[in-house]
């Protein structure tokens, strides 16, 4: 008891114990009535979170709206959209590494840049909102890393096929010898797998990823080829094979022409018809011949 009436008079103590509870009740008043301000939408001011994100919202739904280059249009050519204008800088930005792997594999330039071009439109489409935030201000190619690969899009699955190919002389895809050493490993590497990954999706570089897409028009090629049909000239069989994969692959006089449906311009193409929509026209043709 002593030391509690000694505790009250000492004036230090006494000075911070009233300033701890004025604090607390300090606190409890502004939570209270912020509480309160809430409630009653007191602190909804122009220019709020919830008004920006309605703003955004809008100005997201209105870009989905415009699909031409040309606003006034509601539909246009594949060549008249905001997509073709950052696919075709991004390919002009790697005409040096397609030019080489066109050289390494003998497939041409312009074959490799058709089956490319329908499936950086299809990722540009279907994934809106990155498309506008990054890669159409930056012009550049969209490298995929999830259930696809690199540039082209290409499955993993589908790679590890390639190799596969490549390694075995009594594989119907066979190309040949000497296009082995391309992809070859070097030997300190013991997750070949990751490297694959590695390989596909580096963002930086993209020889892999356009090489690997052409090993795989080279093997098919080479399988149509060994059963009497060319196609090293026919943009909408090589394109929906792509996207079809090996296994949809069965040498005959009339191939159909399918993949994924893409819808660009207002207009909806078929993957292999998109390819062969540009393969066939001026776009670049000073830069990738047949």
């Amino acid at each position: 008891m002593q030391k509690f009436h000694l505790f009250i008079n000492n004036p230090l103590l006494k000075k911070s114990l009233l300033a701890a509870i004025g604090i607390f009740a300090l606190i409890g008043m502004l939570f209270t009535a912020v509480f309160i301000g809430m409630q009653f939408e007191w602190f909804n001011v122009r220019g709020s979170s919830i008004e920006r994100n309605k703003f955004f919202a809008i100005a997201s739904s209105t870009a989905l709206e415009v699909p031409c280059v040309d606003k006034t249009k509601k539909t246009c050519e594949w060549n008249e959209t905001p997509e073709w204008e950052v696919i075709k800088n991004g390919l002009q930005k790697d005409a040096d590494i397609i030019e080489r792997v066109s050289k390494e594999t003998g497939v041409s330039k312009r074959m490799i840049a058709s089956v490319v071009i329908p499936e950086q439109a299809r990722f540009f489409t279907s994934e809106r909102e990155v498309f506008k935030r990054y890669f159409e201000p930056m012009k550049i190619l969209g490298s995929m890393s999830q259930f696809s690969l690199g540039v082209s899009g290409i499955k993993e699955k589908t790679a590890l096929e390639i190799e596969v190919n490549l390694a075995n002389e009594r594989s119907v895809f066979y190309p040949g010898p000497e296009y082995a050493k391309l992809i070859a490993y070097e030997p300190r590497v013991s997750d070949r797998e990751k490297e694959l990954f590695n390989r596909l999706t580096d963002e930086k570089n993209h020889y892999y990823s356009y090489l690997y897409t052409a090993l795989y028009i080279k093997e098919i090629e080479s399988q149509w080829k060994a059963n009497g049909f060319g196609i090293s000239e026919n943009p909408e069989v090589v394109a929906t094979l792509f996207n079809i994969g090996f296994q949809g692959s069965n040498p005959n006089p009339n191939p159909k022409v399918g993949g994924t449906s893409i819808n660009l311009g207002g207009k909806k193409y078929i993957y292999g018809d998109l390819a062969a929509n540009f393969y066939r026209s001026e776009e670049l043709a000073d830069v990738f011949v047949e």
